[in-house]
């Protein structure tokens, strides 16, 4: 029987990208055969306290010699010391969703720092999980070599159409946990020039990750008299989430940088129009007719195509049809199970 031990950072159960990626995965591996263990570490990581080094250091050592063990990116990076020691008895392999140090809202020291740390890590593990394209080119950016790198794109699950909201208003959705990378201070901005037209914004995303850019969000959309129009609903259950699908009439996300972008790939699955930005891999994930991307960080930009959207309502439906498209082509997660199983296969084998 195969086997593979996961080490992450954190809660397993929360609901951003990443950890629903690997519990996914770990699900779609148990159902091919595999027996996967997965360890979690403390969440101070990738700058982990001194006790979760520790912690880390022995989760390891548990770990029997020559086993599989795959490594979240979050946690790798903040630990290259122990992951040159271990890769000497373990087959490591790094899970990057996203290099750390592109993270929005870091000091430029910290950055420095991760990418630094980043890097040694991935030199000492056997290969290299990423989940785009987009991601694989930004590694081997950082010399890591393509051969040792394997993508295995999320899986999406198949969902109804969205049947729109079908009122005066057009209904907005952002689904996207509200941390400063995820954009939602450049969306409130360009949905400021448009605050007379007929719109409204319902953002679903957990509001506990980062306090601070929460805070700044209620005061600018309160400082732009838009408490009427936007709603931060925070975390929903999948019935709710669901129904926020089903009643939307256009997907909007200003994300500064997405490793892939799960809730995007879901919009699709509803054969819903996009509005994003071009950061990362979204153009990977957002073929062109299914959506609009514009640059990331640029308000105006996002107001004008917003606006254009607004206005045309046969572009809204050559997107959905776009959507729909798109939605046929988008990966499962028991095709996204056995890509891994063989991307793993090739990279680990000498």
């Amino acid at each position: 029987m195969l086997s593979l031990d996961l080490l992450q950072p954190g809660d397993e159960s929360t609901l951003t990208g990443g950890y629903i990626y690997n519990r996914r995965l770990l699900e779609a591996l148990a159902a091919r055969g595999w027996r996967t263990t997965l360890h979690g570490l403390q969440t101070s990581f990738p700058l982990p306290t001194a006790a979760a080094l520790e912690e880390a250091q022995e989760v390891l050592a548990a770990i029997p010699l020559g086993s599989l063990v795959l490594v979240d990116g979050l946690a790798l990076g903040g630990m290259p010391e122990l992951i040159e020691r271990e890769a000497q008895r373990l087959c490591l392999v790094a899970l990057v969703h996203h290099p750390l140090a592109l993270e929005t809202g870091l000091e430029a020291e910290t950055a420095a720092a991760l990418e630094q740390a980043e890097c040694r890590a991935l030199a000492a593990v056997r290969g290299v999980i990423v989940t785009s394209h987009a991601t694989a080119g930004a590694l081997t950016a950082r010399a890591v070599p393509a051969q040792r790198i394997g993508v295995v794109k999320p899986g999406t699950d198949a969902a109804p159409p969205a049947g729109g909201s079908g009122g005066e208003l057009l209904e907005l959705l952002c689904v996207a946990t509200v941390t400063p990378r995820k954009g939602h201070a450049v969306l409130v901005e360009a949905l400021g020039t448009l605050a007379h037209s007929a719109w409204r914004l319902t953002c679903v995303g957990s509001l506990q990750r980062c306090p601070a850019t929460v805070v700044a969000l209620r005061q600018q959309i309160r400082a732009l008299r838009l408490d009427e129009q936007v709603r931060l609903l925070g975390e929903v259950d999948a019935t709710t989430l669901s129904s926020c699908y089903a009643q939307a009439d256009l997907f909007i996300l200003a994300s500064h940088h997405e490793g892939y972008g799960m809730a995007l790939a879901e919009a699709l699955a509803h054969a819903l129009p996009v509005l994003s930005t071009r950061a990362g891999a979204i153009p990977e994930t957002v073929p062109k007719q299914a959506g609009i991307l514009v640059p990331p960080g640029d308000s105006r930009a996002l107001a004008d195509a917003l606006a254009r959207l607004l206005k045309e309502p046969e572009l809204r439906r050559r997107l959905a049809i776009g959507a729909a498209a798109a939605r046929a082509a988008l990966p499962g997660w028991e095709q996204a199970g056995a890509r891994f199983a063989a991307e793993i296969q090739r990279i680990i084998t000498p």
